[in-house]
């Protein structure tokens, strides 16, 4: 059996996951290779959210324009979510603006969200990956096994397309291959939690004239709340594409059985020709990874999390974990991290992925189904009487699902082994509202700046030191002593807009290569810093 040529990373999974990963590294100069067992990527009709926070990534990787772009419904389409009994029924409530998908500037972010399959954006993925030098992507290339020592994992893959196996040596492998992960099996990490919270359905269908033929305006889902068939319905796509979801089916209902076509003109009270493109069934887990590392290998995306999709983490914080890995295998293979670097890891995404999988399984807990009445539909009084109170639920209870700023944004690394704290105490948790902040652990702070240009757009693909108006010229210049004699990047800044020095109140505040902040303080503390948040000395534990 040939050895392939040795790769300093081994993906396994071209979904978004192993994409951004393959990015990730691709822009920090790391050769990579990533095989996929299917033909290609951007066939799953699967997430339709790219919230604000993946798309700063995207912006940083210089195709945020290109994913806007290709926006099969315009980007100045409405993100509204719309309420009815069905379709052709009344309204309920609404939802505007959800996920905050509104092009214009913000101050609390560099870019906004968009509603785009995520197959268009694994495409707009692929085709950045492979424009990278060092990036290798081939397909129809499966995962057999792995073997790991002190120093490489052997992985065997057999390659379909050329009808031969080989090996791969690698510094490391990352499993970014979904729900079914073999890495996962391979390394033997349990996923603990509750499987099965529901069953639901997953059409794709073409129906030219639907968006015409009902009263409640452009919106990107429907929630349709009735005895027949609660689900969610919605356009995806050009050519009249449109999703249809029955929630919380019937444990013995097969979807083979049903006349889907009469399914949808059930559910939304309008007979047309609907033509099914795609169907699949998929059920609602709240499972999390024992553990996201064996030596060499690490889990991330679906591999190592799993929850219901309801307010649209799931692609999304996978990318994030490609960002948060990315960053740190770069570092070690460049000679600049330490061993704790990747120990990180896991440390500050598990206590991340427990919040989303919280949030998530607290949407699903009020779908249309839990939503019902009697009279829901009823054309008198009492219909009106109760879809009104059914109304004031839904705008209780579903904003923690189409308004997520505080969980999209507010995330922090509070108790990592590479940030050092203030003493400050840590903000609750807030769904909602998002409060920017340079406290240690959290995402830097966003701000727009007089020449049109983002704060972000000049932090450094390393480490970023952002000095404030009082910074001593000579902690400075002691910084970058350090971080030249420490070998690694660091890129100083100091705006002269007058409002950063709110959001900045530190004379001095060091930002992680992937934009959170590391530490922050009214003088350089000298070497010992670097060491710290790079992984070369642990904290000291009390």
């Amino acid at each position: 059996m040939r050895t392939d040529a040795t790769q300093r990373v081994l993906i396994v999974g071209a979904g978004p996951t192993g994409l951004a990963l393959a990015i990730e590294l691709g822009h920090r100069g790391i050769a990579c290779l990533l095989i996929e067992r299917n033909e290609r990527v951007g066939h799953a009709p699967r997430a339709k959210t790219t919230n604000v926070r993946t798309r700063e990534h995207l912006r940083r990787w210089g195709i945020a324009d290109t994913l806007r772009a290709a926006s099969p419904l315009g980007m100045n389409y409405p993100s509204n979510v719309v309420f009815c009994t069905r379709l052709a029924g009344p309204e309920i409530a609404r939802h505007e603006n959800a996920m905050y998908c509104a092009p214009g500037r913000n101050p609390l972010y560099s870019e906004h969200a968009q509603w785009i399959p995520q197959y268009t954006v694994e495409q707009v993925l692929k085709q950045h990956a492979e424009s990278l030098p060092g990036v290798r992507l081939k397909f129809r290339s499966e995962l057999l096994g792995l073997q790991q020592d002190g120093h490489k994992v052997h992985a065997f893959v057999r390659d379909d397309a050329n009808h031969e196996e080989y090996v791969v040596e690698a510094d490391f492998v990352v499993g970014a291959d979904g729900a079914r992960s073999l890495v996962r099996e391979l390394i033997g990490t349990r996923m603990e939690g509750r499987y099965g919270l529901s069953k639901n359905y997953n059409i794709v269908f073409r129906a030219p004239g639907l968006e015409a033929a009902h009263r409640h305006g452009p919106a990107i889902m429907y929630w349709q709340i009735n005895r027949d068939v609660p689900s969610v319905i919605g356009p995806m796509d050009q050519g009249d594409t449109w999703f249809f979801m029955p929630t919380q089916v019937a444990a013995g209902q097969r979807l083979a059985d049903i006349d889907v076509p009469a399914l949808i003109a059930k559910s939304t009270g309008i007979s047309m020709p609907y033509q099914i493109l795609s169907s699949d069934e998929w059920v609602a887990s709240r499972l999390l990874g024992d553990r996201y590392r064996q030596q060499r290998v690490f889990l991330a995306g679906d591999a190592c999390h799993l929850h219901p999709p309801f307010g649209g983490y799931g692609m999304n914080m996978g990318m994030a974990d490609s960002v948060d890995l990315g960053w740190k295998l770069a570092a070690v293979l460049q000679g600049w991290g330490g061993e704790a670097l990747l120990d990180s890891y896991e440390a500050e995404r598990r206590p991340v992925h427990q919040w989303v999988l919280d949030e998530a399984e607290a949407n699903h807990a009020t779908l249309g189904n839990q939503l019902l009445d009697d009279a829901i539909e009823d054309t008198g009084a009492a219909g009106i009487a109760i879809r009104r109170e059914i109304g004031a639920r839904i705008d209780a209870t579903k904003m923690r699902e189409f308004a997520t700023l505080g969980v999209v944004l507010g995330y922090r690394y509070d108790d990592s082994p590479i940030v050092v704290p203030d003493g400050s105490p840590a903000p609750h948790n807030d769904f909602i509202n998002y409060v920017p902040s340079s406290r240690p652990g959290a995402l830097a702070a966003h701000a727009w700046l007089h020449d049109g240009s983002s704060l972000y757009d000049h932090f450094g693909w390393g480490f970023t030191l952002l000095a404030g108006p009082d910074a001593s010229e000579t902690d400075i210049a002691a910084a970058r002593e350090d971080a030249m004699a420490h070998g690694m990047a660091l890129e100083v800044i100091r705006p002269r807009e007058g409002g950063i020095a709110s959001l900045y109140p530190a004379r001095l505040t060091l930002i992680r290569p992937d934009q959170h902040v590391a530490w922050r303080g009214d003088a350089w503390p000298g070497r010992a810093l670097l060491k710290r948040v790079t992984g070369h000395a642990m904290a000291a534990h009390s």
